[in-house]
């Protein structure tokens, strides 16, 4: 930078890429930097002087208005009216596309999420998975990643026994197994396996017939329910595939050969402790049976022959421990650790008249995902599903969730929307357009929102890099505030028999530019913008 050399100072110290940040007073300025705090020592000068430097050769620029050195270097920028224009006309010109990056580009993702196990249906915590696994698959794809969402069916193991005995017990009309499932929904499966076969109870394979009948129906209930929560999978992956086609054996095999399995006690150990787990893993039992890590290996294995660069898994708060087996099952396979990520996502509580709500009406002991629909619909399910981190458990109101008013979240960012689209129309019915002297928009709250809906692609950036959707909602909700804001403070429409001016019409492209931010947000949380409410 001249600034430096003019001084005899080396300009490569600077950083090709600076963090600006918006200041939480106002202000303060419209965006921050510490960049000369941080650059300062290796320039050789203090951070203050170098501030000082680097205000006056940013003053007056085409983009900036004005910069202020505050503290020991901060610098503080005000924006030129015409450089907040080229946000709003940025963000028209981009449309639907406005927001997206290519970060992830050229990168193959499997993203595997819900995979609950085909005995029952989709509980609160498979409901938080499906909201928040689908907005991150969308997420990254705004990102550029091409991703393929996956369902691994678990259709192998104990568990599955289990389900196919409660479904024999009560197409017996007996009580269900002290170790099996219970609920309507065992009744109803069961009573549709034997009007398919009507044998099913004598069949001398019977409890294949109510296995291969019954996990079928079971899954199918499953994926509609999906599908009508907005949730739909590119790749539905059969764990019993795995040990019938002999990718199991052949993964342990794999395993033994380059040392990474040991034998002992009459079993076969992963040393993924050596592989950054907390302890070492059986993969063969003493019995000669596969350990249920077997399984994961080989279904690792087998993501990583179909071409994906990254492997996201999202599982349970009983899944803790697979971040280290998970890790150490690629490492023992010579891969890369950092090809596998595992997200773990806590529980899940309803909550209405201050009370905690426990049973389903369908499947007994738990609240399922078509209870949560029924109570409040899919968006604002979806939403606040997604509006929070899934690191912490999440109690939801439904009394709240029900509300037609902004102590809803949901109903809050949906509300702005359709009051954008609203004002819209009633500028098109009264002939006024949009226009483009946007160097008018001058006043703090047009400032406000130009900002905030130029900071729309940091925040998707953001949540595709950390992984964390929630971001987009909680976004959304502070361009909610501000716009109301904004509103309330900016007339946009002429009154009566006002004449338009160029200031309105300005004022209506900032808003149609709004709504458009508000639309592509609310797509990538897989939740709708009403165009009326």
């Amino acid at each position: 930078m001249d600034v430096l050399s003019t001084r005899g100072l080396d300009p490569t110290a600077l950083p090709t890429a600076v963090t600006i940040e918006r200041p939480r007073n106002p202000e303060h300025g419209d965006y921050a930097t510490n960049v000369a705090l941080q650059t300062a020592k290796k320039v050789g000068v203090t951070s203050r002087d170098l501030a000082g430097w680097l205000a006056d050769a940013l003053t007056g620029t085409d983009a900036i208005a004005s910069v202020e050195v505050a503290g020991p270097g901060f610098l503080n920028l005000r924006l030129a009216a015409d450089a907040q224009g080229e946000i709003v006309r940025d963000v028209l010109k981009a449309g639907e596309a406005y927001g997206r990056g290519d970060a992830l580009t050229g990168t193959r993702i499997n993203l595997e999420f819900v995979s609950a196990n085909p005995t029952g249906p989709i509980h609160l915590g498979g409901t938080r998975w499906a909201a928040v696994g689908d907005a991150l698959g969308r997420i990254l794809e705004a990102n550029g990643g091409q991703v393929t969402r996956e369902y691994y069916f678990n259709d192998a193991g104990a568990q599955i026994d289990r389900f196919v005995r409660s479904l024999i017990a009560a197409a017996k009309g007996e009580p269900a197994p002290e170790d099996g499932y219970a609920g309507g929904y065992i009744s109803d499966i069961a009573a549709e396996v034997l009007r398919q076969e009507p044998s099913a109870l004598t069949a001398e394979d019977s409890h294949e017939v109510f296995r291969r009948i019954g996990v079928g129906l079971m899954f199918e209930e499953i994926k509609k329910d999906l599908h009508e929560f907005g949730t739909d999978f590119d790749v539905y992956f059969h764990e019993d595939a795995l040990h019938k086609s002999g990718a199991v054996t052949k993964a342990v095999e794999q395993l033994k050969e380059s040392g990474a399995l040991y034998f002992d006690n009459g079993a076969w150990w992963l040393r993924s402790s050596e592989f950054g787990d907390d302890k070492d893993r059986v993969v063969i039992k003493s019995d000669g049976d596969p350990a249920y890590i077997a399984g994961d290996i080989a279904y690792l294995v087998d993501k990583r022959s179909r071409g994906f660069d990254l492997c996201i898994y999202m599982l349970g708060a009983d899944h803790h421990g697979y971040i280290g087996r998970l890790k150490a099952a690629a490492a023992a396979l010579g891969d890369d650790p950092d090809s596998v990520e595992v997200l773990i996502g806590q529980m899940v509580n309803l909550v209405s008249e201050g009370k905690p709500v426990r049973m389903s009406k369908r499947a007994g002991n738990v609240i399922t995902m078509q209870d949560l629909v029924e109570a409040v619909g899919v968006d604002a399910a979806r939403y606040a599903m997604s509006r929070s981190s899934v690191d912490s458990s999440l109690d939801l109101d439904l009394d709240l969730l029900r509300k037609h008013s902004n102590d809803n979240p949901v109903f809050y960012v949906q509300y702005a929307h359709s009051r954008l689209a609203s004002l819209l129309r009633n500028a098109a019915d009264l002939g006024v357009t949009p226009g483009d002297a946007l160097d008018l928009l001058t006043h703090d709250r047009e400032g406000d929102l130009i900002r905030t809906i130029g900071e729309f692609p940091r925040v998707v950036a953001a949540a595709g890099e950390l992984r964390e959707p929630h971001r987009v909602a909680r976004y959304l909700e502070e361009l909610a505030g501000t716009y109301h804001r904004f509103y309330e403070a900016c007339r946009v429409l002429p009154r009566g028999d006002e004449e338009t001016t160029e200031l309105h019409r300005a004022r209506l492209q900032l808003c149609a530019a709004t709504r458009q931010v508000f639309a592509n947000g609310l797509v990538l949380l897989g939740v709708t913008a009403p165009e009326r409410m």
